[in-house]
């Protein structure tokens, strides 16, 4: 089954959210006590994220999840435009 774009954005900004930080799969993965295969196929859009992963994930890079949110719908829109 094909990653859908909702997913793609979402893991993308994972991956620029935990790289700006020069955090690894693995370091992230440690610190929100998910599996750093799970941490890939998020980012990778393999996987969508719950409520609760995305609370796990956005207060570890020490985020909201309305702001990581917010920065998801602003690429869908340009990217829908």
């Amino acid at each position: 089954m094909q990653p859908s774009k909702l997913d793609r954005t979402l893991g993308l900004e994972i991956q620029r959210r935990r790289t700006e930080k020069g955090w690894s799969q693995e370091y992230l993965a440690e610190v929100t006590g998910l599996h750093r295969t799970y941490i890939s196929q998020l980012e990778r859009g393999l996987k969508s994220p719950s409520v609760r992963v995305l609370n796990h994930i956005t207060n570890a890079l020490g985020l909201t999840m309305s702001n990581f949110l917010q920065a998801v719908e602003e690429l869908l829109d340009v990217d829908g435009k």
